[in-house]
This record gives structure tokens, sequence and C-alpha cells, in this order.
């Protein structure tokens, strides 16, 4: 595994746990890290609602990036709660779609850390309606 997918794995790993906020909310039972295409690993947490306004950690790694100024990113990794990779969720693609319309194709994912396998959304999205 190359250094890059380590520091994101260790990112992620860093800010995920499961955090009961309030009666109806919790945090963190999935962590993402994503690399923006200036190097720099951007993380998030899941938030989960008993409402559905919650977010994915993919996405919360997606709008930390974006509040520090970057809008491209290269790589995404995210740890579920049982500790193995994930692709991410149809909304979280449409996001990364809508993020970089032209070359989303090419932004690898961790599927499977332990094996060292990877996909790009493109090959888990191939047809788009954009």
């Amino acid at each position: 595994m190359d250094k890059t997918w380590r520091k994101m794995s260790e990112a992620a790993k860093k800010v995920q746990g499961f955090t009961a906020i309030g009666p109806h909310m919790e945090a963190g039972g999935v962590a993402t890290a994503v690399l923006a295409e200036s190097g720099k690993i951007y993380t998030g947490v899941c938030v989960d609602t008993a409402c559905g306004l919650g977010v994915c950690a993919e996405c919360s790694a997606l709008f930390n990036m974006i509040t520090n100024g970057e809008t491209r990113i290269s790589r995404i990794l995210a740890l579920m709660a049982d500790g193995k990779n994930g692709a991410p969720c149809g909304a979280c693609r449409e996001f990364i779609v809508q993020l970089m319309e032209k070359d989303y194709q090419n932004v690898e994912v961790m599927l499977d850390y332990e094996r060292g396998k990877v996909a790009t959304i493109g090959e888990l999205t191939p047809e788009w309606w954009l």
C-alpha cells in the first residue's frame, strides 16, 4: 500500500469514534479522508439524526475541504463502523460528480485497504446523468 493511502487511513481512524450527541443524534460511526489535488488530506465523520437531516462522512470531509478553499479531489477513503472500507453512497457520488463534473471518473476510491483494492468513481458510476 502506498504512503498516501496509509496516511489517509490513519487520518480517518483518528477522527472516527461513535459519539451520542443527544437522544436523536449521533456521530462518528463512519469516517472519511479525502485527498485534495493539493496533497492535503481532509477528514469528516457521519452525523446521523432521527429525521434524516444528517450527513455522510464523505460529504462531511468534502465540506471541510471546500471550507478550506479547495474543490478538487483525487482519492477518497471511507472507514465504516466495522473497520472495513466502503464505497461512497449514491448521494455522495452525485456530490462528487457535481464537484468535478468533467473528470470525476478518475477519482480513486479505496474499497478494501487490507487487499489494496481500489476502483474509480467512473468504474463505480459508469453512466451518470450529467
